[in-house]
């Protein structure tokens, strides 16, 4: 058993809100991420949560069909403040006390993101939920997770992935033979062109000595048990010293 997180980011995909639908949210998935999140809480452990917006609409894909990028990347910052406030109110039905704070000022349903105001919340005991990403186009919520963790002196980015359950050597999905690391660092999986994250993001851990977690989000208890520190997934760390 490893030692619980003082604080940790959550990184959660807007897939990992479906659960078995193809699009949007499902309500059981939700309030069960958020029973996980507010009993790690509960015990003692400080919890800030990035989410995607993939369940409703992908700028790069949308991109693709003819639409300006800077445009359908700004729609898709407004799919995560929908998916945050939907995981705000099923965390505040278990009597947690919840902030989101949003990158793009949508100040009639959530906070604008000041990193001093978000560290003393976390500080209360409050969950922070980061949504808009970054607030700028070509930029994914990955980064977005990486930045704020960073900011917010976070000891771990916690990578909740849709159907995977860590890094591998190769897609799993296409190769049976597909090896899962227990641990490797940030350079090796740079080098190796590795689906942690994106690059921008990947290198922004490196840069800050940010280690990360890539688990399973459907494993059962597996955000608990990733906040709680419990060995999970495949851990992505600097390089150690000689």
């Amino acid at each position: 058993m490893g030692k619980p997180y003082r604080r940790a980011l959550v990184k959660l995909s807007g897939e990992a809100l479906m659960g078995s639908r193809s699009f949007g949210i499902e309500a059981a998935t939700v309030n069960n991420l958020a029973r996980q999140m507010a009993r790690a809480v509960e015990e003692g452990t400080e919890v800030a949560v990035v989410v995607g917006g993939g369940n409703f609409w992908r700028g790069a894909t949308v991109a693709e069909t003819g639409m300006d990028r800077a445009t359908a990347d700004y729609a898709g910052m407004l799919a995560t403040v929908m998916n945050a406030l939907a995981l705000q109110d099923a965390l505040e039905k278990l009597g947690m006390v919840v902030r989101t704070q949003t990158a793009l000022t949508i100040s009639s349903v959530a906070e604008p993101y000041i990193r001093r105001r978000a560290i003393r919340h976390l500080e209360k005991g409050r969950v922070v939920i980061f949504a808009a990403g970054t607030g700028n186009p070509f930029m994914t919520t990955d980064t977005a997770a990486a930045l704020r963790a960073i900011e917010t002196d976070c000891e771990v980015l916690l990578m909740a992935k849709n159907g995977v359950d860590g890094v591998y050597d190769s897609d799993p999905a296409k190769n049976p033979d597909a090896q899962r690391f227990d641990q490797l660092t940030h350079l090796e999986a740079i080098q190796r062109r590795l689906q942690v994250m994106d690059s921008t993001a990947l290198s922004l851990c490196m840069e800050n000595h940010l280690p990360i977690v890539v688990f399973d989000v459907a494993a059962p208890d597996s955000v608990y048990r990733a906040l709680r520190g419990e060995p999970i997934g495949t851990v992505v760390t600097a390089e150690t010293s000689a």
